[in-house]
């Protein structure tokens, strides 16, 4: 007798009462992202674009956990470790769907309940409705593993008010409802006991009229609060000099704040600064996204993404031993060879034309991410 084995969709899709549902179904991993996954919600998406049945697209976590932890990062430790290209090849795919959810011509509606970081944040907020609740916490986590914020995260963080986001970035906070508001990251706040209620109200009239059936203010975010202290010190044009103002500052969460930093790979920080100078200046979410994959991969060959998983992940030591090991030990010609010219690897996204829908964009994540290799993983 042959056995039969089952295996569970790892992103459940339908379409019910006009609304494309896509639901991420890794609960255990608190729906961490993989290649696979990324291709099925870009075929979706570019199915939905020109269906007529389908007025707009709603994005949950299955579980009661979050919507998504990021990405399987043990996967780039074994492919940074052996010189592999799953993780540049999912990268790839993962910017062209964030991008493709940026310009999606159809309300994409993303909630936002509990743990998001990451990719998470890359399948969230780039979307034109985004729902968070008291129990979000969202993040970009990278500087803790010797990685760089990605899925046009700089691009988001880049646009905060004054330097929220440049903190938010190299401490690696994490943000509240209120904060993620406050910051840009989301735009809509309605309690987690009223979501199901909401998604139903989705199917039964307009999304306008779902958002005004159930949002409430949202809490005040603490982050800004402090925005002060926050802005007189990450205006520094070095990670060293904001290390000191934290330092000389006099604030307790200041003086917190450079410990936490100086907990992070000093190569990550410094890269990740430069990547946050430089979004704000870029005119476009698809140049950035550009210029976060030649970072992305530029880390694949850092040690400090290796030691970091390792010490966070892997064997779970809490000491990494960055190198270098100290800020002021990193050089500008180190820095500067994160951003390099990738040649013919080169990401090589544009911005739409005015005329032009989100079609195009959807469709060519999905046939870029139909290839479901094995080892893609998210950030």
């Amino acid at each position: 007798m042959s056995e039969t084995t089952t295996t569970t969709p790892e992103v459940l899709i339908d379409t019910s009462g006009g609304v494309g549902r896509l639901v991420l179904n890794r609960p255990k991993a608190i729906n961490a992202l993989n290649h696979g996954m990324v291709g099925q919600i870009a075929a979706a998406l570019a199915a939905w674009s020109d269906d007529d049945e389908v007025r707009a697209v709603l994005l949950s976590g299955a579980g009661e956990r979050g919507l998504c932890a990021g990405g399987d990062i043990v996967s780039i430790y074994h492919d940074a470790q052996e010189g592999g290209t799953g993780s540049r090849e999912f990268w790839r795919d993962e910017y062209i769907l964030n991008a493709a959810i940026a310009n999606y011509r159809k309300p994409y509606v993303a909630v936002m309940d509990g743990i998001v970081m990451g990719g998470g944040v890359g399948v969230s907020a780039h979307g034109s409705v985004r729902v968070v609740t008291e129990r979000s916490m969202i993040g970009m986590p990278e500087t803790g593993i010797g990685f760089v914020p990605d899925v046009g995260g700089t691009y988001l963080l880049a646009r905060t008010p004054g330097e929220l986001g440049t903190h938010i970035a190299l401490t690696t906070a994490r943000l509240s409802a209120g904060d993620a508001i406050a910051c840009g990251f989301a735009d809509h706040y309605i309690p987690s006991a009223q979501i199901e209620q909401f998604v139903q109200k989705l199917s039964d009239t307009t999304v306008e009229e779902a958002l005004a059936a159930f949002t409430e203010p949202a809490p005040p975010s603490e982050l800004v609060a402090q925005q002060g202290w926050i802005d007189a010190a990450y205006s520094a044009g070095s990670v060293p000099d904001i290390v000191a103002r934290l330092r000389g500052s006099g604030v307790p969460e200041a003086e917190k704040a450079a410990e936490q930093i100086l907990s992070k790979s000093p190569t990550a920080c410094a890269v990740t600064l430069k990547s946050l100078r430089r979004a704000r200046a870029a005119g476009s979410l698809e140049e950035v996204l550009n210029e976060e994959f030649r970072v992305s991969v530029a880390c694949l060959s850092s040690p400090d993404l290796v030691e970091g998983i390792r010490a966070q992940v892997v064997e779970k030591d809490r000491n990494p031993q960055w190198s270098p090991a100290t800020l002021d030990e990193v050089t500008d010609e180190q820095v500067e060879a994160f951003f390099a010219p990738l040649g013919n690897l080169e990401l090589g996204l544009t911005p739409p034309t005015p005329t032009a829908t989100a079609t195009a964009a959807a469709a060519s994540a999905a046939a870029s991410a139909s290839d479901t290799r094995p080892g893609g993983t998210a950030s």
